[in-house]
C-alpha cells in the first residue's frame, strides 16, 4: 500500500518567524490595517496612487504638457520617490522578501516605478512612462480591509465558478461571428469594406455587441437582412453572461445561508437553513438539510 507523502502548505510572501522589533512594527504598519497607523499608511497610499494617476493622465494631454510640464515631471519623480521608499520599507518588513518580490502586488508595486528609471539609462524609452499607469492596480490594496474581505471573497468565488459557462459562451460567440463574418464576405463587395474574411468577421462582432461603429456596412438587400438578424440576437446574447455570472453569484452568497432541498408539498426551494416549516405552505420540512 502506497504511503502518501504530506503535501506541503504554501507560505505566502508575509508567514514565517517573526522579525526584529522595529523590522515587526514597520511590517503592522505596511502589511496591516488592523492599527490607526496602518489604516492611515493605507489610506495615504491610495489618495498617493491616485494623484499619481493623475499627473500620468495629465501628462498625455498636450495643452497641460506645453503649460505644466516642470510642474508635471516634477510631481512625477515626487510621487517615484515616494514609491521607490515605500517599494524598499516593503522588501525591508516583510518575513520572505523574495515571495513579496514575485508575487503579483510585489510586480505590480515594481512596474510603477521601473519605467521613470529606465527614461534615465534607455534613449527613446518615454512611451514606457505609460506603463505607470498600472499604479491604480494597487488601490486594491485597501480589499485587505476586513469589511471588504467577504465581499471580494463573494465576487471571485462566482466569477471562478461560472468561467467555464462563460468560456463556453465565448466559444459559441467566436463561432457565430466567423460564421456571420464569412457569409457577409460572400454576400456583400469590396466597395462596401468587406475586403477580407477577417474584416467581415470584425464587423460581425461590432453588430453583435450593438457597438455600430458605422464603418462598414451593407449595400445589399440581403447583406442588411443578415445584419438586422444578427443585431436582434445581439440583444439576447449580451444578457447571457450577465445572467450566468449573477445566477453564480447568487449561489455563492447564499451557501450556507439556504437550503438545497425542496418543500414535499408544494415544490418550492429558497428555505433559510435553520427553517423547520416551509415559508410559503407551511408544510413542515425533511429533516434532512
Amino acid at each position: 500500500m502506497a504511503i502518501k507523502k504530506p503535501s506541503k502548505t504554501k507560505l505566502s510572501y508575509n508567514e514565517g518567524a517573526r522579525l526584529s522589533a522595529w523590522r515587526e512594527s514597520l511590517n503592522d504598519i505596511i502589511f496591516g490595517s488592523e492599527t490607526a497607523k496602518g489604516k492611515a499608511f493605507d489610506i495615504a497610499l491610495s489618495i498617493c496612487i491616485l494623484l499619481s494617476v493623475v499627473v500620468v493622465m495629465m501628462s498625455s494631454v498636450d495643452s497641460f504638457q506645453q503649460q505644466f510640464s516642470y510642474s508635471l515631471a516634477a510631481l512625477e519623480w515626487v510621487f517615484t520617490a515616494l514609491f521607490t521608499l515605500e517599494y524598499g520599507l516593503r522588501l525591508i518588513s516583510v518575513r520572505r522578501p523574495w515571495l513579496y518580490f514575485k508575487s503579483f502586488f510585489g510586480v505590480v508595486d515594481l512596474l510603477s516605478i521601473l519605467p521613470a528609471y529606465l527614461t534615465l539609462m534607455i534613449p527613446g524609452a518615454e512611451y514606457m512612462l505609460v506603463i505607470r499607469i498600472i499604479r491604480l492596480l494597487r488601490v486594491f490594496r485597501i480589499l485587505k480591509l476586513s469589511e471588504y474581505m467577504q465581499e471580494a471573497s463573494i465576487l471571485m468565488t462566482a466569477l471562478g465558478n461560472s468561467s467555464r459557462k462563460i468560456i463556453v459562451f465565448l466559444y459559441a460567440v467566436l463561432t457565430l461571428v466567423i460564421i456571420f463574418g464569412s457569409l457577409m464576405y460572400a454576400v456583400e463587395n469590396n466597395e462596401a469594406g468587406f475586403t477580407s474574411i477577417p474584416k467581415s468577421v470584425y464587423w460581425a462582432i461590432v453588430t453583435i455587441t450593438t457597438v455600430g461603429y458605422g464603418d462598414i456596412a451593407p449595400q445589399t438587400v440581403l447583406g442588411q437582412m443578415i445584419a438586422a438578424t444578427l443585431m436582434i440576437m445581439g440583444y439576447g446574447i449580451i444578457a447571457v453572461p450577465t445572467g450566468i455570472y449573477s445566477a453564480e453569484l447568487y449561489k455563492t452568497y447564499n451557501a450556507g445561508t439556504i437550503r438545497n432541498d425542496a418543500c414535499p408539498d408544494c415544490g418550492k426551494t429558497g428555505h433559510d437553513v435553520d427553517a423547520d416549516y416551509c415559508k410559503y405552505c407551511g408544510h413542515q420540512l425533511d429533516d434532512t438539510k
